[in-house]
């Protein structure tokens, strides 16, 4: 997919209702109040010794710094937001760290994005928030280049 595939899938995202229910589409991933688009997905890494999931790595990063500075034209810079504390109170709820009164409910799409992309480059345009990050499930699994369209604010 070129660039300009990757802005019109961010503009269509921009200008669609979202579902009362969470599933797939078209694009990706979707549920009541977001939108993620799986804009690139590399191949996985099974056999590799680490030298191509690292250059894998870097040209993924480079596609989203590279949409980053064109959506930085529209809307101007992004916040850096790290998904790093976010995982961590996920986790914590999940493995039961915490108490159940004092668990934290992380939305969607916050809780699926913190368990697969590290930071998002991230906007608030119109009401919405629009992101940007490089996710990987485990080392051997590929890389994707998501973007994120949802109402729902960051935890």
């Amino acid at each position: 997919m070129s660039t300009a595939q990757h802005l019109a899938v961010i503009d269509l995202l921009r200008s669609r209702e979202f579902p009362a229910e969470h599933g797939r589409s078209e694009c990706g991933s979707e549920g009541p109040g977001y939108h993620i688009a799986e804009l690139l997905t590399s191949d996985t890494f099974w056999e590799d010794d680490g030298s191509r999931r690292d250059t894998v790595e870097e040209q993924y990063e480079a596609e989203r710094d590279g949409l980053t500075v064109l959506l930085g034209d529209r809307w101007g810079p992004p916040q850096r937001f790290s998904l790093a504390s976010l995982f961590e109170r996920t986790m914590d709820a999940a493995l039961g760290a915490v108490d159940e009164d004092e668990a934290e409910e992380i939305p969607e799409p916050w809780a699926q994005l913190s368990s697969s992309v590290p930071d998002l480059h991230l906007w608030h345009v119109d009401s919405r928030w629009i992101a940007l990050g490089v996710a990987q499930w485990d080392k051997e699994l590929p890389f994707q280049l998501l973007a994120v369209v949802t109402e729902i604010d960051p935890p």
